[in-house]
């Protein structure tokens, strides 16, 4: 279990936040249309981080705002906010007034809910609000994607458990087996979450990894190099089949 190593937060002179630290390649509206155009690229980012720091203990600096893995393996982080495991409730960073936290630390999570204000998302502006685990993912899904961060980071401390983005090219760097990591990412991503439209969102996925597709009514085919990979879909666009070969 990790354990806070600097509980305080150093000063930090204010500094004007901007849309200019966000990718303004990446726009959504709703969680369902995130889910639907960057989940499945947001989750695949987790298998690459679980590749370098899995089944190693956390410990974090507030201070230097680094995240360390085992004795070795330490990276700059943003903090996002926190679940109470008592509650059940998150609270974002920013609304934790008695936990001092520098700006420096929360600048993405500052972001996300003036991108939350402009757009009508509740989930980056609302303070604090009762939550399931599912939310903490999502948060840090939003963020990983809307700053090209390598990965988030579910701390669990006891009391709570704290989610923070981590940036890393050691971990932006894995290696995988590309067919076998989208047949395990996509399922498992319309599994976790409720999707609208999952041909949608394997659509926006497979595109985003530089496939070319071609649609049969239900059916779509995508191809790169030697991979093919066939999906196929229901009247309501949920996936009914999924398979590849190379």
């Amino acid at each position: 279990m990790g354990l806070f190593n600097n509980l305080f937060k150093k000063k930090e002179e204010k500094t004007k936040l901007t849309f200019n630290q966000l990718n303004g390649t990446k726009q959504f509206t709703s969680e369902n249309d995130f889910l639907e155009k960057f989940g499945a690229v947001a989750l695949e980012k987790q298998r690459n981080l679980f590749g370098v720091t899995g089944g190693l203990s956390w410990n974090v600096d507030m201070g230097k705002e680094e995240i360390t893995f085992g004795d070795h393996l330490t990276f700059p982080m943003q903090v996002l906010g926190s679940f109470s495991h008592s509650s059940e409730t998150w609270l974002w960073v920013w609304e934790n007034k008695a936990g001092g936290y520098a700006e420096s630390v929360m600048k993405q999570a500052l972001l996300l809910k003036q991108y939350g204000e402009e757009n009508n998302i509740d989930l980056l502006t609302v303070g604090k609000f009762d939550a399931v685990e599912n939310d903490l993912h999502l948060i840090g899904m939003i963020a990983v994607e809307m700053f090209n961060a390598s990965g988030y980071y579910l701390g669990n401390y006891g009391q709570g458990t704290m989610v923070v983005t981590i940036k890393s090219d050691t971990i932006d760097k894995v290696e995988s087996e590309e067919l076998s990591r989208i047949l395990t990412v996509f399922p498992e991503l319309i599994s976790t979450f409720e999707i609208q439209n999952h041909k949608n969102a394997f659509t926006n996925y497979l595109s985003q990894k530089g496939y070319e597709l071609t649609s049969n009514g239900n059916e779509i085919k995508a191809e790169k190099n030697e991979n093919v990979i066939n999906a196929a879909f229901n009247e309501d666009n949920l996936l009914t089949k999924l398979n590849a070969n190379s």
